[in-house]
């Protein structure tokens, strides 16, 4: 199946953003209403088809349905377009699909022709992200996309993003992988308002559907390493944990012991570490044994050198450029693509640079190139300043033969958004994901 006839027309602007390693197109969406023409009419409810096989033009219904009812309807009518019983078989699909993947996916089948499509951050956007797939080009047999995580919070529609990909990935099971991010935990979800959202969308059965949530995030893979050449992770890189008992202390009093080594004894896990960590976790917890979702979801880059506790989120890791040197020769590849920092996060953070593009060269040591990719543009949605950062997002593709020379694509946001009301109080609800309180985190481990 071929989607090439889906992209829409652009006037890209074109410039060097790396040398010959790197190209930048920006797409302008401004006074662009829709990335699809929305019926004057209501679309047909959504129902499962029987024998369960989704189709293109099924995935094309759901585009269209939740384009329009995110412009028509109250969000309480939802059900009325996305029913429970067609909820409940998605997502029951979806899980058992994400649920047999390993941690780490090994992205290999890739034909001459085949394109991987990288994406960073939408966080509930759902109008980007429509852009984004026809800018793109739907996925396809020689069109791969993997999702660096955190699809729900912040933005209003986190709950149709997140659908809307589950629906991609049960069509496409082995053309688009959806990861883990550190917004796909009941923690975050329960302060940056996707957990309020889906309860008002969904009334009376909205802790049904919430729960069904987080059961499917439990589900989402770490990592992928896409033709052996390129790693990719939400947050980045992880700690080795030494000293795992061959067996689970029993009893609550053994629980909650933490080994956590000290600074200066802190080294980097390997991908054998990382495929046996446990990810069926509703938060990755900071402390105990099983730390390495933790990082892989919650770790920054840094300028300094070595690797280090990040307590400025007081979860997860600082590595510097050594790290991702010592990272890329190890296990020879040759570029990470993270993502989890947006303008708000990359304001704070003194030597690197700024995520108006959508996209960071963090590190660019001898074996390769360390990125941040943040797809979600003119982010924060809901923001109490009247300066925004008016942030572009972007994508990557990676082209064969090597798959290893990033192409960006830079986009600006679908304007005007639809009116909505935030699910959170973002005018006082803690900035960037920092100064978490880890003791509502704690799960048993």
């Amino acid at each position: 199946m071929s989607s090439d006839n889906n992209n829409i027309i652009i006037s890209p602007t074109s410039r060097d953003a790396d040398s010959s390693s790197t190209t930048t197109t920006t797409a302008t969406s401004s006074d662009n209403l829709s990335p699809f023409p929305s019926p004057a009419a209501a679309p047909v409810a959504l129902s499962w088809p029987p024998d369960g096989k989704l189709n293109l033009e099924w995935i094309q219904h759901i585009m269209s349905a939740l384009d329009w009812s995110s412009r028509n309807l109250p969000p309480s009518a939802f059900p009325s377009v996305f029913s429970v019983p067609v909820f409940d078989a998605l997502v029951l699909t979806a899980s058992k699909i994400l649920h047999k993947e390993p941690n780490c996916l090994q992205i290999e089948t890739l034909d001459s022709d085949s394109t991987v499509v990288v994406v960073g951050d939408l966080h509930g956007q759902l109008h980007d992200l429509l852009f984004l797939l026809k800018d793109a080009g739907f996925p396809a047999q020689n069109r791969i996309f993997v999702f660096n995580g955190d699809y729900v919070d912040r933005g209003a529609w986190g709950l149709e993003t997140f659908l809307l990909l589950l629906a991609w990935k049960v069509f496409m099971p082995h053309r688009v992988y959806l990861l883990r991010g550190n917004h796909e935990s009941k923690y975050c979800t329960s302060v940056y308002g996707f957990e309020k959202e889906v309860m008002t969308k969904y009334g009376d059965k909205g802790k049904h559907v919430y729960r069904k949530c987080l059961g499917c995030f439990e589900g989402l893979p770490l990592a992928s390493i896409i033709a052996g050449r390129v790693y990719t992770a939400h947050g980045g890189l992880f700690r080795s944990i030494p000293g795992t008992p061959s067996k689970r202390s029993k009893g609550k009093k053994n629980r909650r012991i933490s080994l956590n080594p000290e600074p200066n004894s802190l080294c980097l896990g390997s991908l054998e570490e990382l495929s046996k960590a446990r990810r069926s976790v509703l938060d990755p917890p900071w402390e105990g044994l099983n730390l390495i979702p933790g990082d892989v979801l919650w770790s920054d880059p840094s300028m300094s050198p070595g690797l280090s506790p990040n307590k400025e989120r007081g979860i997860g890791l600082l590595w510097g450029p050594d790290c991702t040197e010592e990272f890329l020769k190890k296990f020879k590849v040759k570029l990470i693509i993270r993502s989890h920092e947006g303008p708000d996060a990359r304001e704070k953070r003194p030597g690197l640079a700024g995520m108006d593009e959508g996209y960071t060269i963090d590190h660019d040591v001898e074996s390769g190139k360390l990125i941040t990719l943040f797809s979600a543009p003119d982010y924060p949605q809901f923001q109490a300043t009247e300066e925004r950062y008016n942030n572009k997002g972007a994508y990557v593709v990676l082209n064969p033969p090597c798959f290893d020379n990033p192409e960006f694509h830079s986009f600006e946001a679908i304007a005007p958004r639809p009116k909505a009301n935030p699910y959170y109080d973002y005018e006082d609800v803690i900035d960037s994901d920092e100064d978490l309180d880890l003791a509502s985190m704690v799960t048993a481990l």
